[in-house]
């Protein structure tokens, strides 16, 4: 995949993940696409020890993937930003 491919990937995933996920998350475009970004390598990390493969482009099935792991991102940051 290419750059572009990552992050049009990271919107989009992104901001189902603020959409599933609203609250006072850190905002804007630039940060919804590294969210959605860095949950595309953590979800494709999952999916492939899961057995379900990692994401491969923009298709349905990496979009998935990518949204769980951002969703995940976003879990893990709040309950630490709750501990801080």
């Amino acid at each position: 995949m290419g750059i572009l491919s990552w992050i049009i990937l990271g919107l989009i995933a992104g901001a189902i993940a603020k959409l599933v996920m609203p609250g006072k998350d850190p905002g804007g475009i630039i940060v919804t696409i590294l969210i959605g970004i860095v949950g595309a390598v953590i979800g494709g990390f999952i999916g492939n020890q899961m057995g379900f493969g990692g994401v491969g482009g923009i298709d349905i099935r990496s979009i998935l993937i990518a949204t769980a792991g951002a969703i995940i991102l976003l879990l893990i940051y709040r309950l630490v930003r709750k501990r801080a």
